[in-house]
């Protein structure tokens, strides 16, 4: 009896943690910038990926997210310049040294949003996660459990977006926790 009480306990307390990593709360403003993103060429997993990487789908973080060379991140989707330099058709063929020029998409949503879709056009969707994640030795190493973590979270954030129209309008920002890096 003191077994079946440990296994109910044991569900209980791994149904919380689960629960605890994700979720959902209001950002105001949050759904003109997700219409924004659709009036520029974006979808759903497109905003998906980017509020997972910033609560207000925005460019407000540190230049290239306190990063530099391949590793510097810009635009709303956090790119890193290694995937960008290597499969966009803006930046192809450009050297590590040119990481400054990502900094355009910063500013200009539709170049970010297609330069996203070029990328993962390139690299098909489980390298694009997978470079996108860790770059170059994310390419290498493409199902590490980093890597999934972190797409299983864009996939749960686009299943929550997807399942009622009004979350691509309101201003229902969903989250889930994977360790930043």
């Amino acid at each position: 009896m003191l077994l079946k009480y440990f296994g109910f306990f044991l569900l209980c307390v791994l149904g919380f943690v689960a629960a605890a990593d994700r979720g959902s709360y209001t950002v105001p403003g949050l759904g003109k910038r997700k219409q924004e993103i659709l009036n520029n060429g974006g979808g759903v997993w497109d905003i998906a990926i980017a509020m997972l990487e910033n609560d207000h789908l925005s460019t407000d973080y540190p230049y290239g997210d306190n990063k530099s060379g391949d590793s510097a991140n810009f635009g709303i989707f956090k790119q890193n310049w290694f995937m960008l330099r290597t499969s966009t058709s803006q930046f192809k063929g450009q050297p590590a040294s040119n990481s400054n020029n990502g900094a355009v998409l910063n500013k200009d949503l539709k170049a970010d949003i297609k330069a996203r879709h070029d990328s993962q056009n390139f690299y098909g969707t489980d390298k694009w996660f997978a470079g996108h994640r860790n770059g170059q030795s994310g390419l290498s190493n493409p199902y590490t459990q980093d890597i999934t973590n972190y797409k299983n979270g864009v996939n749960w954030i686009e299943s929550q977006l997807s399942s009622d129209k009004k979350y691509l309008s309101d201003d229902t920002r969903f989250w889930v926790y994977v360790v930043p890096i």
